[in-house]
């Protein structure tokens, strides 16, 4: 084999290596973001169907039920309420009333499967797009 051509097996080795592993990276973040969304805009249709995401909003007061280890409550951006199922230890922080970002799927009933539970961690800071979402839901809710 002449050394020109060793030359260009070796760059098209290296291209089709680079080529795989950025396609490996892609697939890899892909499958790791999870959208947020308000439970207005679940209620709306607006949630990916078949793929993981996170719902943010306070838990509704009085929601929360205790099934063993299976909690079921409803988180709300004040216009709509979506109820959700979480198997696991809650946050300490995780109370009625509280803010909270719940990551997981839709089930088929229109209960929220969550994978995740994360609570507010102080009484005076909630994620910008939280609160924004929050005030939208309200101010669409106020005008219908």
């Amino acid at each position: 084999m002449k050394p020109r051509h060793k030359r260009a097996l070796i760059i098209v080795a290296a291209l089709l290596a680079i080529g795989v592993a950025a396609m490996l990276i892609l697939n890899a973040l892909n499958s790791n973001i999870a959208l947020y969304v308000t439970p207005s805009e679940v209620a709306a249709g607006k949630a990916p169907q078949g793929q993981a995401f996170r719902i943010g909003g306070m838990v509704k007061e009085g929601s929360v039920k205790r099934d063993g280890l299976t909690v079921h409550f409803e988180i709300t951006d004040l216009v709509k309420d979506i109820p959700v199922a979480y198997t696991g230890i809650l946050p300490d922080l995780f109370k009625e009333g509280k803010g909270a970002v719940i990551q997981g799927r839709m089930n088929a009933n229109g209960e929220f499967i969550a994978s995740e539970v994360l609570a507010k961690h102080d009484e005076n800071y909630m994620p910008p797009e939280a609160k924004h979402a929050l005030d939208q839901a309200q101010k669409n809710g106020s005008a219908k």
